[in-house]
């Protein structure tokens, strides 16, 4: 998941920066709300947290901003303790949450993973997808309630997809949400990531759960309501074709 921090005080940006990269997030800064505007209006995150006070443009005028623009990712306002109006003036300007300063950036984190679920349509930390699942509290990702070990990179991967199952993402998108702005977006490792989690999850293909789509990108099949004996499940399907032709040879 990618997000934007745009915050003035370098120290606590640096702090903020520390405990999202352990969290498993890719993190963007930006020093004043003109290069936060600027940032938003041209990459795409998953989430922002923005600081009330900022340089330029403030806070408050920023989030205004980029909800006039029609940008809709999930905000964390930041305000000083003891400004109840900076809290208000957020919201109503479209903010989603808000901490006050001081704060422990354990909570932080911990609102952020709540509002990007919500915005994803995910209430609880646990998203389930047939006999796949992921806590997206404690990075756990299983199959038939048998954990399976991924690498940080390709959790990032396979939590994004978990959240926008059914949807057509392509290598771009999927690069753009997984890396920061520097990284090569023709490099071939969202291909390499998708065969490893292929392997892992799926190793017989018996779910069909990742599919590619020619020209557009990778979609993560919904598995609502099918189980291993599904007849409804193509790689089911396909096995009992085979057996078909096998048993009239």
């Amino acid at each position: 998941m990618r997000l934007l921090l745009v915050e003035d005080d370098i120290d606590l940006q640096t702090n903020l920066k520390h405990h999202l990269l352990e969290a498993n997030y890719t993190v963007d800064l930006a020093s004043d709300g003109e290069e936060g505007l600027f940032q938003a209006s041209e990459y795409a995150y998953d989430a922002a947290i923005i600081d009330v006070g900022l340089p330029k443009l403030d806070g408050i005028s920023l989030i205004t901003e980029l909800r006039a623009q029609q940008i809709s990712f999930p905000i964390l306002v930041l305000t000083a303790r003891d400004s109840w109006q900076d809290k208000v003036a957020g919201l109503d300007a479209g903010a989603d949450d808000y901490l006050t300063k001081p704060f422990h950036p354990q909570e932080l984190v911990a609102r952020l993973k709540a509002l990007i679920r919500r915005s994803a349509g995910k209430a609880s930390p646990l998203v389930h997808n047939g006999p796949f699942s992921i806590n997206t509290s404690s990075y756990e990702v299983c199959k038939d309630e048998r954990p399976i070990n991924l690498s940080g990179s390709e959790y990032k991967l396979f939590e994004f997809l978990m959240l926008h199952q059914g949807e057509v993402k392509s290598k771009t998108v999927l690069t753009e949400h997984i890396y920061d702005q520097d990284f090569d977006l023709d490099s071939n490792v969202i291909e390499v990531f998708i065969g490893r989690l292929r392997k892992k999850l799926d190793p017989d293909n018996h779910y069909n759960l990742i599919e590619t789509l020619r020209g557009q990108g990778y979609r993560l099949r919904s598995l609502a309501g099918e189980t291993a004996n599904d007849p409804e499940n193509p790689a089911n399907s396909a096995m009992a074709g085979r057996n078909a032709d096998k048993r009239h040879e």
